[in-house]
């Protein structure tokens, strides 16, 4: 893993995420080694050779470029790692997330934070400091063995649970984040089982395909079940209704259920619009 630290010119930035007004990456890179994620085209704005996630950019001043007071920010939503996990392990040493929520904590915006790890307990102090604020923690998968083969370096789908239900118990608001979801191998429907007791929102977002990850999906598949091939590319001829049908059904269940959702199919554009600053 090839860690380098770095300054930035900016570290607030407009968003084009469906519901979010700004987002801050404390890093560019990952180390979590998804074989399906989506952020890899930021390599081409890091000046890396190395494949995606086997590198990380620590932006040592991030901290400093949260401005100190202004109104800007207040009740608008910040989205704190859109394109990187702010608790990725090198933040244990760095303390770049929680140095910019101390920064953050006068400025008060509606803050949501995306996941993947149970280091975000380590802030829960500074975290009930905000009037608005939700983490969204990402699982999509129960089965640990698919789970490391497709997120080879992230903590357990059972952590994560822990980590949702700590953060709950501490009166912070929480999100499951059932994204990606795999056909035929995300049981999105038995993770709201196991959280809808300490989870007021889940959030779904599907597989999108891209260009950059295909091959990683269909060798991952031809690996662990060859007969699901032919049916995702039925799924993505753009002539299929299975995510319409989807769709359908995660609403349904989650209106049983008396609970919130929020649904992102098929959004092509889950990053920000202008991640060349820095």
């Amino acid at each position: 893993m090839n860690i380098k630290e770095i300054n930035v010119k900016s570290i607030i930035v407009k968003s084009n995420l469906p519901d979010g007004d700004f987002v801050i990456n404390p890093y560019t890179g990952c180390s979590h080694g998804c074989i399906y994620c989506y952020a890899r085209f930021m390599k081409r704005f890091s000046g890396h050779l190395e494949p995606w996630g086997e590198f990380v950019d620590v932006k040592i001043n991030a901290p400093d470029l949260i401005p100190e007071d202004t109104g800007k920010y207040k009740n608008r939503s910040v989205t704190i790692g859109s394109v990187t996990d702010p608790y990725l392990p090198l933040e244990s040493k760095y303390k770049l997330t929680r140095r910019i929520l101390e920064k953050l904590i006068p400025l008060q915006p509606h803050l949501d934070i995306i996941t993947k790890s149970d280091l975000v307990l380590r802030d829960i102090d500074l975290l009930k400091q905000f009037d608005d604020c939700i983490i969204g923690v990402s699982a999509s998968f129960l089965d640990e063995e698919i789970k490391n083969k497709l997120e080879p370096n992230t903590i357990s789908t059972k952590k994560r649970i822990e980590a949702l239900k700590k953060l709950h118990e501490a009166g912070i608001e929480t999100a499951l984040f059932i994204s990606p979801i795999f056909p035929e191998i995300s049981d999105w429907q038995k993770l709201i089982d196991l959280t809808k007791g300490f989870t007021i929102e889940y959030w779904f977002e599907n597989l999108n395909l891209y260009p950059s990850i295909r091959n990683n999906i269909y060798k991952f598949l031809q690996n662990f079940n060859p007969d699901l091939i032919n049916k995702y590319k039925e799924i993505y001829s753009g002539k299929s209704d299975y995510w319409e049908i989807m769709e359908r059904n995660i609403k349904k269940y989650c209106d049983k259920n008396k609970l919130d959702c929020r649904i992102y199919f098929h959004h092509k554009a889950m990053v920000s619009k202008d991640m060349k600053t820095g």
